[in-house]
């Protein structure tokens, strides 16, 4: 069987992965795409319309069974639920097979946000007001401000900013608004004010490097580390970091998980759930003062001998 019957579907989903997704995420799923494409052609598939959920269990067993670690495992299985979503959007499937297997269970790493008063004393520590420090200062507040991914920061573009809030494109290609706080909205009116210095003619992006175009992503995570040894913060910083920072922080104020799984663009809440450390004993606080039927009241103990 020619491999070009399997690849050329597969080629063109990942070039439309790469306009939203990071090149690492797309990377991974080349990867992970091409090793289930392997399994799936020694089984004798001859077409996607093939593609049932029986074979999905089966190479994901054999996988467990090489000793693959949950978290790669668990992105084969999204790789290969995405790629058949979009097998369903072509017609090639009348459904999502992958759905129909169970998610491997995930080791709980739970990032660290930053202390809130370091944090405030980080992005408050003054600069030279040159255009990279006001566009780095613009990254930095607009992380915390919005929860954004790197890949969400990155492919940002003027267009997409508005006077109190920002569109991005989340995690499958789903879109959603964001707020941007006062802090991050006077950050980013003094970069914008100062993006001409460096952008080249017609760059669309939202931040740009010395060159004038587009601001990668190792770029954008070098800064941060940097900008952290720069002003003194006693930990490294990334993305990632900010992003959790603004989940707990918001959440330990506002107590509204629905709103933060909102603003990170969470399919599930029990992502969010983990992602904030929201633990049992703030659950059942927020249970007992709720709901009607957890109330606690206070009963006089019955007479004895009158049960």
């Amino acid at each position: 069987m020619p491999d070009s019957l399997l690849e050329a579907p597969l080629a063109t989903f990942l070039e439309a992965l790469a306009r939203h997704a990071s090149p690492a995420t797309v990377d991974a799923y080349r990867r992970d795409l091409s090793r289930f494409r392997v399994y799936a052609e020694d089984a004798g598939l001859e077409s996607w319309a093939q593609l049932d959920a029986a074979l999905v269990r089966r190479f994901l067993g054999q996988e467990r069974s090489r000793g693959l670690a949950p978290r790669s495992l668990a992105r084969r299985r999204a790789a290969l639920s995405r790629f058949a979503e979009q097998l369903v959007s072509e017609g090639l499937l009348t459904h999502n097979p992958v759905s129909l297997t169970p998610s491997p269970r995930q080791p709980q790493h739970l990032p660290r946000p930053v202390d809130v008063d370091q944090l405030a004393h980080f992005l408050d520590a003054p600069h030279d007001d040159s255009p990279l420090a006001r566009r780095d200062q613009a990254m930095l507040e607009l992380f915390y401000s919005s929860g954004l991914r790197l890949a969400e920061l990155a492919a940002l573009d003027l267009d997409d900013l508005e006077s109190s809030r920002v569109r991005v494109i989340g995690k499958g290609g789903k879109p959603r608004q964001v707020p941007v706080g006062r802090r991050a909205a006077t950050a980013l009116t003094a970069w914008i004010t100062a993006r001409g210095q460096l952008a080249t003619a017609g760059e669309p992006a939202l931040f740009v490097g010395q060159r004038g175009a587009r601001l990668g992503h190792r770029a954008i995570q070098l800064r941060l580390a940097n900008l952290a040894r720069e002003r003194g913060l006693a930990e490294h910083l990334h993305p990632h970091r900010l992003r959790h920072s603004f989940a707990s922080h918001l959440l330990e104020s506002s107590q509204d998980l629905r709103a933060v799984q909102e603003l990170l663009g969470h399919a599930h809440l029990s992502t969010t759930q983990v992602y904030t450390r929201l633990d049992w004993q703030h659950l059942a606080t927020s249970y007992d003062a709720a709901h009607p039927r957890a109330r606690r009241r206070h009963r006089t103990p019955p007479d004895e001998g009158n049960p």
